[in-house]
C-alpha cells in the first residue's frame, strides 16, 4: 500500500479513492451521569475536526511503510474530557456477505460453527471486540473474488488495563488502559475494517460461556492537555484462498509482534520432578479402577475427586506412563507401584462388554458415561500403546493388554464411515449420537501407532482413510472446528489434532507421499499458531496474573465458545521444530522456543503457588480477558479445574523426542 507523504485533504482521498478505499471517524464523548454523545469527523490537512465546538485537538498522520500504511492518531484535551475514539476503514469491491474473516484465536470465517449464544454471522454480521480476546490484536478480511486481504494491527505497546465498574453499557474507566478494539462491519454493503480505543465491543459482550450481554463502550479521561497517541497499521495482501490467507496472516503478526522468548524457570528435568507431586498426591485406589484424580478439582484445595476420566481433560492412562517412565529412572519405588496398579485395575475393570474404554466414571455420584466419544477412546488407545512400546523396550510383554487393544482397534473399524471420518460420539452398541467429523484426526495417531506396533498394514490403510478424510475436509476447506468436547465450534484443538495427526503419518511414510503429509502437517500448522499469544496481554493491579508478572505470550487460546488461555500443548511443539527443519521455516522453531518458555510460568512451588492449593498441579483455566467460567473474571482461574491434562501436556512437550523414538 503506497501513499504519499503529503497529508493534505487532497492527497488521502486521492489515495482511498484509487484503492476503492474510505476512511471515516468519529468520537463519542461522555459527561458522568449523562448519555453520550457521537460525533463525526472529518479530515482538515492533518486536523480531525468537527462541526461542533469539540473540547479536544485531534491530528492525524498516515505514513506509508513497508508492511503497510500507519495511521497515528494523537488526542489531546482542550479541557477535561472522557472520550472513545474509532475508525472505519470500508473496503468497497469487498461484498460483506462474501467476505470472511479472522481475529485470531477468536474468530475464523464468519464463525458459524458456533452457536448462537457465543459470537458469530448468526447473531450479526458485525463485531468488534476487546483486544485482549485476541492472540494477536488484528483484524483481517478476505474476499475470495479478488484473492487479496487487508488487515489492520494495533502498533502502540501495551502495558496496562482497568478494571471496569460494568460488564456492559457506557462505562467510565476508573484508571488508565492501554486496550482498544478491533473488528469489522458490514458498511452498506461492504465490508469494512473497524478500530479504535478504548475498547468498544459490539454488538454485545461475551462475558461468560454461551452468554452474551448488551454491548460495552469504554471512556478514558483525559484531563486538560493530556495526549493519548494511538497506532494503527493497515495493509494489504494477496492470498490463494483462506486457508493461504491464514497462513499469510500468522507471518505478519509474528513478524509485526517479535516475541522473544522468556528466560526459562526450569529444566526439563526440574520441571517433571516438580509435576510428579500430581501422581503422588492425586493418586486414588479405594476403587476397583485406580486413577490419579485430575478433573473437576477445586483450586482452593485441590482435593480428591471421585472422577476417572481416560482422556480430554483426565488423562489418566497418559499420566500413568509418564509417572511409570519417571519412576524407573529414578528409582522411585511408590510411583512405580501405583502406575502398576493403574494399568492392572484398567486392564481388569476398564473396558465395556463390547471392547470400548469405560471413558467417564463417577464414583462419588455412582454413575458413568454411556456415551462414548473417538477423542477420549483414541487417547486411552495412544496412552497404552506408549506404554506397551515402554514395557518392550525393558522386555516385558503384556500379551491381555494387546488382545484389549485389538479389540479396541477392531471397534474403530466399525465405526469408521466410507469418507475415512469417525463420528465424533457413540454408544456402547455403536449406535452413533454425533456423527461430526471433527474429531476424526484424533484416531490418526494410535491407528499409524499401532501399524508401527503391530505391523499390520489394516491399520494403516484406516490412518490412510482418515488423513484423506482430513485433507479433503477439514485442511482443504479450513474448517477446524468441535475436537474439544465441551464446545461445538472452532477450536485450538481440532487444528492442532489435524496438525500432529499428519506429522504421525509422515512418521509412516516415504518420497512423495511423505512430503504431502508434511504439506498438510504445515497447513494446519498455521491455523493452530494463530491461536497462541503473540503478545502479552496487560492486566490491571489487583488481578493476579497481572500481580505475579504472568506473560501471556506463547499461551494459547482455547475456542470461540472458551475465551481463555491454557496450555494445551503435547507434541505441538515437536511438530513446529520438526517442520522448522522440514520446511526451512526459521518462525517455527523460533516461536516453539516461546512457547516451551513460556508454558511454565505458572508451575505452583513452594512460595510461589499461584493460588493453586498444591505443588505441581498446573493450572487450567487461566482467564487473561474480560470473560470467565462462571468464577473471578480475568486475571484469574475458575475455581473448578482439571489438572490431569495441563500436567500430560506439559509432560509430552518436555519429552520431545517420542515420537521418532515410537517410529523408529
Amino acid at each position: 500500500m503506497k501513499i504519499n507523504l503529503s497529508l493534505t485533504v487532497l492527497a488521502v482521498a486521492l489515495f482511498l479513492s484509487a484503492q476503492g478505499q474510505e476512511m471515516t471517524q468519529a468520537i463519542t464523548l461522555k459527561s458522568p451521569g449523562n448519555h453520550s454523545k457521537k460525533f463525526d469527523l472529518k479530515l482538515d490537512g492533518t486536523n480531525l475536526t468537527s462541526s461542533d465546538n469539540l473540547p479536544v485537538d485531534i491530528q492525524q498522520k498516515i505514513v506509508d511503510g513497508n508492511n503497510g500504511t500507519t495511521i497515528e492518531v494523537t488526542i489531546t484535551a482542550k479541557d477535561l474530557v472522557y472520550y472513545n475514539f474509532e475508525k472505519t476503514y470500508k473496503i468497497s469491491d469487498y461484498k460483506h456477505d462474501e467476505s470472511e474473516f479472522i481475529m485470531p484465536g477468536f474468530w475464523y470465517h464468519k464463525n458459524l460453527r458456533s452457536p448462537k449464544e457465543a459470537p458469530s454471522f448468526a447473531t450479526s454480521d458485525s463485531w468488534q471486540v476487546r483486544e485482549d480476546r485476541l492472540s494477536t490484536p488484528l483484524t483481517g478480511i478476505f474476499s475470495a473474488q479478488n484473492k487479496s486481504y487487508y488487515s489492520v494491527i494495533r502498533r502502540d505497546e501495551l502495558k496496562q488495563d482497568a478494571i471496569a465498574q460494568h460488564q456492559s453499557g457506557e462505562v467510565i474507566l476508573s484508571s488508565k488502559t492501554d486496550l482498544g478494539f478491533t473488528g469489522f462491519k458490514n458498511d452498506a454493503g461492504s465490508s469494512a475494517l473497524v478500530f479504535g480505543f478504548p475498547y468498544h465491543e459490539a454488538p454485545k459482550t461475551y462475558i461468560r460461556k454461551l452468554t452474551l450481554v448488551p454491548e460495552i463502550i469504554a471512556f478514558e479521561k483525559l484531563e486538560k492537555g493530556e495526549t493519548r497517541k494511538l497506532t494503527w497499521e493497515v495493509s494489504k495482501g494477496k492470498a490463494n484462498d483462506y486457508s493461504d490467507f491464514v497462513s499469510k496472516i500468522w507471518a505478519y503478526a509474528y513478524d509485526t509482534q517479535k516475541p522473544a522468548s522468556l528466560k526459562p524457570d526450569y529444566s526439563n528435568e526440574d520441571a517433571k520432578k516438580i509435576l510428579t507431586n500430581f501422581f503422588k498426591e492425586s493418586y486414588v485406589d479405594k476403587y476397583d479402577l485406580k486413577y490419579y484424580s485430575g478433573v473437576h478439582m477445586r483450586t482452593d484445595d485441590c482435593a480428591s475427586t471421585g472422577s476417572a476420566e481416560i482422556g480430554f481433560v483426565g488423562r489418566v492412562l497418559l499420566n500413568a506412563y509418564n509417572s511409570l517412565e519417571y519412576a524407573e529412572q529414578h528409582g522411585d519405588q511408590k510411583l512405580k507401584d501405583d502406575a502398576n496398579a493403574i494399568f492392572a485395575s484398567y486392564l481388569e475393570h476398564g473396558f465395556t462388554k463390547n471392547g470400548f474404554f469405560r471413558e467417564f466414571v463417577d464414583y462419588t455420584h455412582n454413575n458413568e458415561t454411556d456415551v462414548y466419544s473417538i477423542r477420549r477412546q483414541s487417547e486411552g488407545v495412544f496412552a497404552i500403546l506408549n506404554y506397551l512400546h515402554y514395557e518392550k523396550s525393558k522386555g516385558r510383554n503384556h500379551a491381555e493388554w494387546e488382545k484389549k487393544m485389538e479389540k479396541i482397534l477392531a471397534n474403530f473399524a466399525k465405526l469408521q464411515l466410507a469418507d475415512g471420518s469417525f463420528p465424533r460420539k457413540f454408544d456402547d452398541n455403536f449406535v452413533v449420537k454425533d456423527e461430526s467429523g471433527g474429531s476424526t484426526p484424533s484416531a490418526t495417531l494410535p491407528l499409524t501407532m499401532a501399524y508401527k506396533y503391530f505391523k499390520k498394514k489394516s491399520y494403516l490403510d484406516q490412518a490412510k482413510k482418515s488423513a484423506d478424510y482430513l485433507e479433503n475436509e477439514i485442511i482443504n476447506k479450513s474448517d477446524y472446528f468441535s475436537s474439544t468436547l465441551d464446545a461445538n465450534c472452532e477450536d485450538k484443538e481440532a487444528s492442532l489434532y489435524a496438525s500432529t495427526a499428519m506429522y504421525y503419518m509422515a512418521m509412516v511414510s516415504k518420497g512423495k507421499e511423505k512430503q504431502h503429509y508434511i504439506d498438510q502437517c504445515m497447513r494446519a500448522a498455521y491455523f493452530c499458531l494463530t491461536w497462541y499469544y503473540t503478545w502479552d496481554v496487560p492486566f490491571a493491579q489487583g488481578q493476579m496474573l497481572g500481580d505475579v508478572g504472568f506473560q501471556s505470550r506463547g499461551w494459547g487460546n482455547v475456542s470461540v465458545e472458551n475465551n481463555h488461555i491454557d496450555v494445551f500443548i503435547f507434541e505441538f511443539a515437536t511438530v513446529l521444530d520438526w517442520l522448522a527443519n522440514e520446511r526451512k521455516e526459521a518462525r517455527f522453531s523460533e516461536f516453539s522456543n516461546v512457547i516451551k518458555s513460556s508454558m511454565l510460568q505458572l508451575m505452583p512451588v513452594p512460595d510461589h503457588m499461584f493460588n493453586i492449593a498444591k505443588v505441581g498441579y498446573y493450572p487450567e483455566v487461566v482467564q487473561h480477558t474480560n470473560w470467565d467460567y462462571g468464577k473471578n473474571g480475568k486475571g484469574f482461574y475458575n475455581d473448578i479445574f482439571a489438572p490431569g491434562w495441563t500436567v500430560a501436556s506439559l509432560w509430552q512437550m518436555l519429552s520431545p523426542n517420542r515420537v521418532e523414538e515410537f517410529f523408529k
